[in-house]
């Protein structure tokens, strides 16, 4: 069937505070392998991500390893990153506005994304749950609008995200199919430079429960 509207959400900076968990890292590892170690960590995790186009934090581990196979401490990294307890940083309304909007159509997770760490994170968080298992991980969503509007026909979508630019292309995809909602929140979306050089979004919110307040059923109400 066809839904009336599809809402879509982005996970890191939308959903939960993904530059708290990286800051919480890199205090980890400061305080428990050293500076070098931590400096060494996170210039292998940018050049893996400009690579890619991604974050993978256990990626960045691997090839750690590589560089230091005799140091067994490193391994202890891992258990670090998958248990960590996602949860703890939703936003404040996350959940609650995952389950306001599914009273209008349904919900999934639009992620970018590794295949293990990303959906560990959704996982731990909770949002996996709460979205029904409407789990989609892309490693450049904005290139698989075909496949999402296959996973979830829909007349007209609604798009959350953090990352303007992610939102300006969707929107020159899709066009009048979505309504984009750029939520200000994390590093990207404050970094008024590259913001000025984007198209605007249709929404702009600078808290995820904002979404209670507004009707997003459908796209007349961004007129």
């Amino acid at each position: 069937m066809i839904a009336d509207v599809v809402f879509l959400f982005d996970v890191d900076n939308t959903m939960l505070d993904n530059d708290a968990f990286q800051a919480e890292l890199r205090q980890h590892l400061r305080a428990a392998y050293g500076d070098r170690v931590e400096q060494r960590y996170w210039a292998i995790f940018q050049e893996l991500r400009s690579q890619s186009g991604y974050a993978n934090y256990l990626a960045a581990l691997e090839n750690f390893r590589l560089e230091e196979p005799h140091n067994a401490r490193l391994l202890r990294l891992a258990n670090w990153l998958l248990d960590y307890p996602f949860a703890d940083r939703l936003y404040p309304g996350a959940l609650e506005t995952v389950r306001h909007v599914q009273r209008s159509g349904p919900a999934a997770i639009l992620s970018d994304g590794d295949a293990v760490f990303q959906s560990r994170k959704i996982e731990r968080s909770g949002l996996w749950s709460a979205f029904n298992d409407n789990v989609l991980i892309y490693i450049h969503k904005q290139q698989e609008l075909d496949a999402v509007e296959r996973c979830y026909p829909a007349k007209h979508y609604v798009l959350v995200d953090d990352k303007l630019s992610i939102l300006a292309d969707v929107k020159t995809i899709w066009g009048d199919k979505v309504t984009t909602v750029f939520h200000r929140q994390g590093h990207y979306a404050l970094d008024n430079k590259t913001i000025e050089r984007l198209r605007p979004a249709d929404i702009t919110i600078d808290h995820i429960d904002e979404l209670t307040q507004l009707d997003l059923a459908s796209p007349k109400s961004v007129e």
